[in-house]
Order: structure tokens, then sequence, then C-alpha cells
């Protein structure tokens, strides 16, 4: 049972620059055609999970083939999507953290399903992120350290209805004792004045996006 990091590699928008945050010591879970790029990038994933709808019957054999393990499932009378599947699993196997790579894409509606499924981990106390090429997601209820990774910006937007006692220290624009309301950008498009930088909130949850162009 992993006690570290889980990175699921989901079919969504998926570059090889992402990948390089893989450690041989992450357990890998690979979910639908996630494992089939993980394979050709030669990563071996400990599990492959899902419906498997949107590779060929030739790459199924080569997926089953590269992995430890393959969980597959009915294309249609299933409730959750493949990331959500690939969450499950990684949460009942109790790690310190979560990292989804490929959750994001031109879908709308995954995109944002994947965005809130961190509230799930949270829930567990597990630490849960998304990253592409183009943005790194954390969620926060309580207070986070947001690491200079190489992106232009940092934005807060809440996920609950209102995020009160906001508290920024290591930012060009601080904050004391803020709240912020669902649909306000006062928090949009921050920099980051150090090496790290420290977000506090008393209740809420808050989103924090690390974003580039």
């Amino acid at each position: 049972m992993p006690s570290g990091r889980i990175v699921i590699v989901a079919g969504g928008e998926l570059t090889a620059e992402c990948l390089h945050l893989l450690d041989e010591e992450d357990f890998i879970i690979g979910a639908d055609r996630g494992a089939l790029f993980l394979i050709d990038h030669g990563f071996t994933p400990q599990l492959a999970v899902g419906d498997f709808d949107s590779v060929s019957p030739e790459s199924l054999e080569r997926i089953q083939a590269g992995s430890k393990e393959t969980i597959s499932c009915d294309p249609v009378n299933k409730d959750l999507t493949d990331s959500e599947m690939a969450l499950d699993l990684a949460l009942n196997l109790q790690p310190q953290s979560i990292l989804m790579i490929g959750v994001t894409g031109s879908r709308m509606d995954h995109t944002l399903a994947s965005i809130q499924m961190m509230t799930r981990a949270l829930q567990r106390q597990v630490a849960c992120s998304i990253m592409d090429a183009n943005n790194y997601i954390t969620l926060t209820g309580s207070q986070a350290v947001v690491e200079e990774l190489g992106y232009t910006y940092v934005s807060l937007l809440p996920l609950t209805p209102e995020v009160t006692g906001i508290t920024l220290q290591g930012f060009q624009y601080p904050l004391e004792n803020a709240t912020l309301k669902l649909g306000q950008s006062l928090a949009v498009s921050n920099v980051l004045l150090e090496r790290s930088g420290t977000v506090q909130i008393e209740s809420g949850l808050l989103l924090i996006i690390q974003s580039k162009d």
C-alpha cells in the first residue's frame, strides 16, 4: 500500500512535459487513454483503469501487457468517469498526496468535474493537485504554501459560495482577512515575490491556480 504519492494520468490534455515530475517511487495509475500515454513514454503503470472506449483493441492489449494490473468496466453502464474511478482507487490506498495529470482539456464538463473532485481528497485529508502544460491547481480549506514552479500567475478562486479570512504573505498584492465570494475576480493574476508564499483562510474552500499563457 503506497504511503507516498499517487500520480493519476488520464486521457485529457497530455504533453510529455507533464511527466517530468514523476518519480520512481510514485504509485502510477493510468486512466483509460492515459495508461497508453504512460506506456508510450516508458512508464509502467501499477494500475490501468477505465472503460478503454477511447483506445483500439490493439492498444488495449498493449495497456494490459504494459501495466502491472488492469481494471476495466462497461463503457455504458457505469456511474463514474474514468478519472473518478482512478481517484476512488487512489484514495482507498491512503496516500499522502495525489497528483492528477490529463484531467483537463477541451471538455469543460470533465475539467470542472475534475477540479470539484479535489474536494473528496480534501475531505480525506489527502493533498491533491492537478497539473497540465499551463496550470497547476490545488485546493485548501485552511492554509497552503505556494511554491514557485515556473508559472507566471497565482489566482485564488472560491469553490464555495464564500471564503473568509484570506491572508496572503509573499505576494505582490497582499490580502489581510479578506473575503471572496463566488463570481468575484479580486484575487486573479497575483504574483509571487519570493520562492514561496502562504495562503491562509478561516472558512470555505479556496482554489489556488498557478498559470501561464
